[in-house]
C-alpha cells in the first residue's frame, strides 16, 4: 500500500463530502499499534446518496469495483443484503490501475450504527486532512467478530497498548 494513494483517497472522500470511517489495519495503526496492512478498509455510511458520492469519488481516482457492481445496485439495501446473505459478501473491493498497490475495501454492511459511531471516532491528521477512524471499542468488536488469527493478534496488541 502506498501512503500517497491512501492520502489521495482520503482527501478526495473528504472533499467529496462522503461520510466514512477508516477501519481495519489503518485503524489499528491510528490507535497506536504499527502493523502492515495490504488494503484500505472503509465503512461508508450506507445511505444511497452517500454511496453514490463514494463511488464517484473513487472513480475520479480510477477506482472501479473488481466485480461488475454499479453505485445504484450497491445503494439498494435489499440487493446488497442479498449479496451478503447469498454470496457471503463482506466488502466490495475497488481497484485502480493508477493506484495498483492500494486496494480499497468498502464494507457491504455497517458493522455498527453509523450515526452513533461517527461522533465517537478517533480523529487524526493525515497529511493535510482530518481523518476519522473507528473508535477503539468498535475496532475491537469488529476484530473479534472477524475472528481471524491476525484479528485476534490485533486485539491483543491493542489491549496491551491501551494498558501502557
Amino acid at each position: 500500500m502506498k501512503k500517497g494513494s491512501v492520502q489521495d483517497v482520503l482527501r478526495s472522500l473528504n472533499r467529496g463530502g462522503v461520510r466514512y470511517l477508516v477501519a481495519g489495519g489503518l485503524a489499528v495503526n491510528a490507535h497506536g499499534v504499527l502493523r502492515f496492512t495490504a488494503d484500505m478498509d472503509l465503512v461508508v455510511q450506507l445511505e444511497p446518496e452517500n454511496i453514490r458520492k463514494a463511488f464517484a469519488v473513487l472513480a475520479s481516482l480510477g477506482y472501479q469495483p473488481i466485480i461488475p457492481v454499479t453505485a445504484g445496485a450497491f445503494a439498494d439495501r435489499k440487493t446488497r443484503q442479498k449479496w451478503v446473505e447469498e454470496k457471503g459478501m463482506r466488502v466490495l473491493e475497488f481497484y485502480s490501475d493508477a493506484h495498483k498497490e492500494t486496494c480499497v475495501d468498502v464494507f457491504a454492511e455497517e458493522p455498527f450504527v453509523f450515526d452513533d459511531e461517527y461522533p465517537r471516532a478517533l480523529v487524526k491528521g493525515m497529511g493535510e486532512e482530518e481523518v476519522r477512524f473507528v473508535s477503539l471499542e468498535s475496532l475491537l468488536k469488529m476484530k473479534k467478530a472477524a475472528g481471524r488469527p491476525k484479528d485476534m493478534a490485533d486485539i491483543d496488541d491493542l489491549r496491551r497498548r491501551e494498558k501502557s
